[in-house]
């Protein structure tokens, strides 16, 4: 009863400050777009799923397997990270979030890859897939095939970047599989998803996951928002040698859906800890409703709720 006193009196305090959405004040399982997975990384147990085999749309977290493909390409040897890509029309015309380079300006595909996991540029993601692929279309082609191998049965990738279209989707349970098979694929190049920010020609460019910053653990991976999609993020923690990922998307708001990451990652690594001393539990019958989420997380919401960027409630494509 404290907890939901508490946050009730945490989104008084934010509706003062800023409008937010009417659903956030009620339990996530009500919104329509909500899927949600917590899986074990290290032997693939799924720890909680709700609506995890639901089509939805991805928006950003997409760029996780444009990233995959490139790790690829790079492995295979076919692209290197100093290739420089030439900005085509095409991508420059893409809107936000973006790094806004004009056609016919080149970045290094390194450079390139970093942009991609911390701004989210689109027009940059468009970019590597013309790159490698010589078409976004072609690109798309490759990623859908990519997920196919990787057993992301209910994935249809149809652009590089996540923005809307109405084939383009995927799941929750599909964007943990494709977490997992790049944390493992390609274990030296994910810390690139771990960078709290990267550097472009003295430009300092801030990642979109809050949780880097805010939950001991989170090392990755990637967040999302459109408005078809709302508010997505998979993270990954790992503490004592366990890696748990979490994928929720169709969240209402940033702060909603990082409480709700962060409320799921909690649960599994308690289940695991009680587990190993010999209880028989899951986090189904621990978990906290989405609307009623745990005191650090409540300490944590209520000292962001007055951010001057008026961001911590309202969505915006810039800061998914």
């Amino acid at each position: 009863m404290a907890r939901r006193w508490r946050w009730r009196a945490v989104l008084a305090v934010c509706l003062t400050a800023l409008a937010v959405q009417p659903a956030l004040a009620a339990s996530l399982y009500s919104v329509p777009k909500y899927a949600a997975i917590l899986i074990n990384a290290d032997n693939g147990e799924v720890m909680y799923a709700r609506q995890a085999d639901a089509r939805r749309y991805p928006a950003s977290i997409t760029k996780v397997m444009t990233l995959y493909v490139a790790f690829e390409e790079l492995r295979l040897g076919n692209i290197r990270e100093t290739d420089q890509i030439t900005i085509s029309s095409t991508a420059a015309r893409q809107p936000p979030s973006k790094l806004g380079l004009r056609p016919g300006a080149k970045i290094g595909v390194r450079e390139a890859m970093g942009v991609i996991a911390t701004r989210s540029a689109n027009d940059i993601a468009v970019a590597l897939g013309e790159f490698i692929s010589g078409s976004e279309a072609e690109f798309a082609q490759r990623m859908t095939q990519t997920a196919r191998r990787l057993g992301m049965a209910n994935t249809t990738f149809l652009n590089a970047t996540g923005l809307p279209n109405p084939g383009h989707v995927t799941t929750a349970r599909d964007i943990a599989i494709l977490s997992r098979a790049l944390i493992r694929d390609y274990p030296k190049r994910y810390p690139i998803f771990s960078q709290v920010s990267v550097d472009y020609e003295g430009q300092q460019i801030d990642n979109h996951n809050h949780l880097l910053r805010t939950m001991p653990g989170v090392d990755g991976i990637k967040t999302g928002f459109t408005n078809a999609a709302g508010f997505t993020l998979a993270a990954s923690a790992a503490h004592d040698g366990v890696r748990l990922i979490a994928v929720v998307l169709g969240g209402p708001s940033r702060m909603t859906r990082d409480g709700n990451v962060t409320d799921l990652l909690d649960t599994g690594f308690e289940v695991l800890t009680r587990r190993s001393r010999g209880e028989d539990t899951t986090v189904a019958a621990n978990f906290a409703e989405p609307d009623d989420l745990s005191d650090s997380v409540m300490d944590r919401l209520a000292s962001e709720a007055p951010a001057a960027d008026g961001l911590v409630m309202a969505g915006s494509p810039r800061k998914p």
